[in-house]
């Protein structure tokens, strides 16, 4: 699995209509770009968020996400959220 399916289609679908927004295959997985400069996207079954740098620790504090890692060396200013994080709740599906 290169990246949830499920997961892109939620996202799709948040997204539609929105036309300055381009979706590419990036990394293995999916990023979400605006003005050609990432925003959200998805690896593997995490959803990753550009909160940006002055952000980032607050974000962190959030539960169920953790530092972007990709590399090996956190990314300051994106976070990865785990699958918990973005489970539909029953009172809203």
């Amino acid at each position: 699995m290169a990246y949830d399916e499920q997961l892109a289609a939620r996202v799709r679908a948040l997204l539609k209509g929105h036309r300055a927004l381009a979706e590419k295959q990036m990394f293995g997985g999916l990023a979400y770009m605006s003005q050609e400069k990432m925003f959200a996207g998805i690896l593997k079954d995490n959803l990753v968020v550009r909160v940006g740098p002055e952000a980032n620790d607050q974000a962190l504090k959030e539960p169920h996400t953790r530092p972007m890692d990709f590399t090996g060396r956190p990314m300051k200013g994106y976070i990865y959220v785990s699958p918990d994080g973005v489970k539909i709740s029953p009172h809203y599906s």
